[in-house]
C-alpha cells in the first residue's frame, strides 16, 4: 500500500496544500506546535478510525471555517484509488473512488495504517479499555465485518444495561433478560473468537520485536484474559455458552449495579516483562519498548493478512530511542512507506517536509539543512 498524494483544506492549522510523499521514509520536521502531528492525524483518519489524539470531528476544522476537506490518492489492491472526506457539522462524509458512501464503516479496511505516538503509552499505563481498543482497531482493518459484530454487541449491551436500571422499579421486566443474555452471548462469543485468533498471530511477532528492541535482554509476555470464564481453546459455541452462563450467574449483581459485569467489554490484555506486570513494575523505557513492539507486530500482522504493508506513522518516536534502537526500528521498517515527525531531521530520507505555522514545504534532498 502506497500513499501517492495527500491534500488538505481547512484542516486544523494546515494551509491548503497537496504533498506527494516518497514510497520509502518521509520525514516531517519543524518546531513544536507547527502542525507536524496534524499531517499524521489527517492520514490516519482515512483508515475510518477516529483521531488518534481523541479529537472530535469539529476540532479538525480550521478555526473560523465551516468545513474541512481532505483527500488522498493511493495504490492498493493492485490499482490506483482515491478517498476523500468532507468534515462538516460533526461528521465525516466519505467518497471512495468517486462513489459516495452512506456509512463510514463502508471504507474501513480500504486504506490501512498503523500509528505510534507518545500518547500510545496509555496502552500500558491506562486501564483495560485502551488495550481492548488496540485489538479491536487492529482487527477492524484486517476484517471489516468485525466492526459490525462489535457494533451489534455494544448496541445489545446498551439495551441490556438500560433494562437493568429499570428492573428495580419494574420487577416483571427481569424475565426479559433471557432474550438479551442470549443475544449478547452470541455476539460476544463471535467477537471473542476473532480476538483470540488475532492474538495468536500477534503474540509471536510481538515477542520477536521486543527481543530485538531490548537486545535480547528482556522477555515480553502477552495474554488475552476473558472475564467470563472463556479460554483460548474453546470453540465459538463453547464461548457462547460460557458467556451466557456467566451472565445468568451474575444477574442479581448486574441488577444491583445497574450494568453488565460480564462480557467481552471487560476483557483485557495482560502485558508482562520478565514475568512482572508492566503496568505496575515496568520502567518508562520498558513500557515504551512494549508498546512499540505491539505496534510493529500490528503492522506486520496486518501486512501478512492483507497481502500488502500498511502505512507506518511515527509521531515523535525516534527522539525517545537511543541510536541502536533507532537503527533496529528503521531496519525493520525497510520496504514500507513511513512518515516520521521530529523537531530536527536526524533520519536520512528521500522526502523531507518542513512545517512552519501550518505551511508545508518539501525540502530538496540535496538542500543544506544546517541553517534551518
Amino acid at each position: 500500500m502506497i500513499l501517492k498524494s495527500l491534500e488538505f483544506e481547512n484542516y486544523r492549522n494546515l494551509l491548503h496544500t497537496v504533498i506527494n510523499p516518497d514510497e520509502g521514509i518521509n520525514v516531517i520536521c519543524g518546531e513544536n506546535a507547527q502542525g507536524k502531528t496534524n499531517i499524521l492525524e489527517c492520514i490516519w483518519l482515512f483508515t475510518g478510525g477516529r483521531s488518534f489524539r481523541g479529537a472530535k470531528e469539529n476540532e479538525l476544522i480550521r478555526f473560523g471555517e465551516k468545513y474541512s476537506r481532505i483527500k488522498i490518492e493511493f495504490f492498493s489492491e493492485e490499482r490506483d484509488q482515491t478517498l476523500e472526506f468532507m468534515i462538516q457539522n460533526g461528521k465525516r462524509k466519505a467518497v471512495l473512488n468517486d462513489v459516495p458512501k452512506q456509512y463510514l464503516s463502508q471504507i474501513i479496511g480500504k486504506f490501512c495504517a498503523v500509528v505510534f505516538s507518545p500518547n500510545h503509552l496509555s496502552l500500558i499505563k491506562d486501564g483495560p479499555e485502551e488495550r481492548r481498543g488496540f485489538i479491536d482497531g487492529a482487527l477492524c482493518q484486517i476484517k471489516p465485518s468485525y466492526a459490525v459484530t462489535v457494533t451489534r454487541y455494544r448496541r445489545i449491551l446498551n439495551e441490556r444495561n438500560a433494562l437493568l436500571k429499570d428492573i428495580p422499579r419494574q420487577r416483571e421486566l427481569e424475565d426479559t433478560l433471557e432474550v438479551w443474555d442470549r443475544r449478547l452471548a452470541s455476539e460476544g462469543a463471535a467477537a471473542a473468537a476473532e480476538r483470540i485468533k488475532y492474538m495468536n498471530k500477534l503474540i509471536p511477532t510481538a515477542f520477536a520485536f521486543y527481543d530485538g528492541i531490548s537486545g535480547g535482554r528482556e522477555k515480553l509476555e502477552l495474554q488475552y484474559k476473558m472475564n467470563f470464564g472463556g479460554t483460548e481453546d474453546m470453540s465459538v459455541p463453547e464461548l457462547e455458552e460460557a458467556l451466557y452462563n456467566s451472565l445468568r450467574k451474575r444477574r442479581s449483581d448486574d441488577i444491583y449495579c445497574g450494568y453488565t459485569t460480564a462480557g467481552i467489554h471487560r476483557d483485557d490484555i495482560i502485558v508482562r516483562i520478565n514475568g512482572k506486570d508492566s503496568r505496575a513494575y515496568g520502567s518508562q523505557g520498558q513500557q515504551r519498548s512494549a508498546v512499540l513492539a505491539l505496534k510493529l507486530a500490528e503492522a506486520a500482522t496486518l501486512g501478512r493478512e492483507k497481502g500488502e504493508s500498511p502505512i507506518i506513522l511515527l509521531d515523535d518516536v525516534l527522539s525517545e530511542l537511543d541510536p541502536s534502537r533507532q537503527d533496529y526500528l528503521l531496519r525493520r521498517l525497510s520496504g514500507m512507506q513511513v512518515f516520521i515527525t521530529c523537531c530536527e531531521q536526524t533520519v536520512r530520507a528521500e522526502n523531507v517536509f518542513r512545517v512552519t505555522d501550518g505551511a508545508v514545504a518539501c525540502i530538496e534532498k540535496n538542500e543544506d539543512l544546517s541553517d534551518e
